[in-house]
């Protein structure tokens, strides 16, 4: 997969294709669930979290791909990106532990 940027520069794909499959997983998977509690059928609950996700995906491409500049990338040390990655994990655990309790208590 080549992506560029508006300029037309090479973006690396690895951050977009990982932030977007985690939130297909998350959307997709409690999306759907959610709707059912709230009432609603399961297609347009499936319809909604499609949709969801889709402006999501949008979102990531843009702030990821689009608007991406790949010479101040470089700025950041490596062990700092390391380390916000690292404090990601345990926070993104904690989310989808705390979007299933409802639906375990509920």
């Amino acid at each position: 997969m080549h992506l560029r940027n508006r300029h037309g520069t090479p973006v690396d794909p690895v951050p977009f294709v990982v932030v977007v499959g985690l939130t297909f997983m998350v959307v997709l998977s409690f999306g759907p669930l959610y709707g059912l509690e709230l009432g609603l059928a399961l297609e347009t609950a499936i319809v909604l979290s499609a949709a969801l996700f889709a402006v999501a995906a949008v979102a990531a491409f843009y702030r990821q791909v689009w608007t991406f500049r790949p010479e101040v990338a470089g700025s950041v040390p490596s062990a700092i990106r390391a380390e916000r990655l690292f404090y990601l994990i345990p926070i993104l655990a904690a989310l989808i532990v705390a979007l299933s309790v409802p639906l375990v208590v509920g």
